[in-house]
C-alpha cells in the first residue's frame, strides 16, 4: 500500500515502478494518491506501508523512517512568451495563480513573496501544480511552484524562472513507520528509489 502526491504520480513514479516490478515481479503494490498532509496522517495510522510526498514544515516522529528523494525549489512559471527582466516585478505586476495556501509549497511562494514585500494580483487560487501549469500555459497568469518533474517534453508554452536567492525548496522523500510489519518492503522501495 503506497501513497504518492500527483506530482508524484506524473514524475518520479513511473520510473520506480518500473525498477520495482523487475525486482519484485510477484509482489503487487496498491497505489493511493492524496495530498501530502492526509497520505503522512495514513502512513501514521499504518493503513499505508509508505507513501512519496511533500516533508510537512514540522519534523516529523521518531518512529518513521524519512528518505528524501528530491529538492524542488521554487521558480516562476510564466507563457513562454512572455518578457521577464525582473522576476520579482513581473510577479507583483501580472495576474497571478496562487497556489493553495493550504500545502506546504503555496505557503513557502506565498511567505516568498511576503518577505518581498510583494502582494501578487491573485486571479485564482488552487491546489495541484500540474492545473496551475495548464492555466498559465493558456495565458491565465503566472504562478510561483515548484520546480516538480515532468514526463516527457516540457510544455513548450510555458517557461521557468528561477527565484532571486534565497529561495524556498520543498523536500519530497519516502515516509514509513520503523516498526512496521511491512517496513522491509518500504526499505527495498526505498533502495529502488535511489537507484531510479
Amino acid at each position: 500500500m503506497l501513497g504518492a502526491t500527483p506530482t508524484a504520480l506524473m514524475g518520479m513514479l513511473p520510473a520506480i515502478l518500473r525498477r520495482w516490478m523487475s525486482a519484485y515481479p510477484e509482489t503487487q503494490i496498491f497505489i493511493e494518491p492524496g495530498t501530502s498532509t492526509t497520505l503522512l496522517q495514513r502512513v501514521m495510522s499504518g493503513q499505508l506501508d509508505a507513501a512519496i510526498l511533500v516533508h510537512p514544515t514540522f519534523a516529523l516522529d521518531k518512529t518513521c523512517v524519512w528518505q528524501p528523494l528530491r529538492e524542488e525549489p521554487l521558480i516562476l512559471l510564466t507563457p513562454a512568451e512572455m518578457k521577464v527582466r525582473n522576476v520579482l516585478h513581473t510577479a507583483a505586476r501580472e495576474p497571478f495563480i496562487q497556489y493553495d495556501r493550504n500545502v506546504v509549497a503555496g505557503r513557502m511562494a506565498d511567505e516568498y513573496l511576503r518577505r518581498h514585500d510583494i502582494q501578487p494580483r491573485v486571479r485564482f487560487e488552487l491546489d495541484g501544480i500540474e492545473h496551475i501549469a495548464q492555466l498559465v500555459a493558456e495565458g491565465f497568469g503566472i504562478s510561483i511552484l515548484p520546480d516538480w518533474p515532468v514526463m516527457g517534453l516540457p510544455d513548450p508554452r510555458t517557461k521557468r524562472w528561477k527565484l532571486p536567492p534565497p529561495y524556498p525548496s520543498r523536500v519530497v522523500g519516502l515516509v514509513w513507520l520503523r516498526q512496521s510489519v511491512r517496513s522491509p518492503l518500504a526499505r527495498a522501495l526505498s533502495e529502488l528509489t535511489e537507484a531510479a
